[in-house]
């Protein structure tokens, strides 16, 4: 009796990994472990989060959650980004979201920056995420991409106490010097 071999990974088997403490994604069927993040990478995903409900939950334009949380792209494409921004309700089910939000964000760690800006990028672009945001606490800068023709285009960078005024949100104003406190 001959076995085949599995090449790529599907959510199903994701479902089974066993809760050990680290953060798995699939990213076109390969796994990926990434370790918990520092204090200061919480710190600023949460006061983002914090600023990013004020705006799109008061106004009723979305729901915003944070990781851990899956968002399943596509059967072998789940990740758990830092940040969601969820505009439809019929995405959120029992397992996590499902299909491309309007928004995810990864606030950047030394140990998962290249995965974040190449891997993660590329793949949210080509699953049609609209929106993908890079936030460095480090540098002190975020980047604002919006999707085209399955590729990201860069809208706007600040950084350091700039202030931060999204072209699709004009209302939404961030002052970075809040986020690194």
């Amino acid at each position: 009796m001959s076995q085949t071999i599995q090449d790529k990974l599907d959510y199903s088997d994701y479902r089974h990994i066993p809760s050990d403490g680290n953060r798995y994604e699939l990213l076109e069927g390969a796994l990926h472990v990434t370790p918990a993040p520092s204090p200061l990478h919480q710190r600023v995903s949460k006061r983002l989060q914090r600023i990013l409900e004020a705006y799109f939950e008061e106004k009723g334009l979305g729901e915003v959650f944070n990781a851990p949380l899956d968002v399943i792209l596509t059967n072998q494409d789940v990740v758990q980004p830092d940040l969601v921004l969820v505009t439809n309700p019929e995405q959120i089910s029992s397992q996590g979201i499902e299909g491309p939000p309007l928004l995810l964000v990864e606030v950047l760690s030394p140990s998962t920056r290249n995965y974040d800006q190449r891997a993660k990028a590329q793949r949210y672009a080509v699953l049609g995420v609209p929106h993908y945001w890079m936030v460095d606490p480090d540098e002190h800068w975020v980047e604002c991409y919006r999707a085209s023709n399955a590729a990201y285009t860069l809208i706007i960078k600040a950084g350091q106490a700039e202030n931060l005024l999204h072209p699709d949100w004009p209302e939404l104003h961030i002052s970075l010097s809040d986020l690194w406190g």
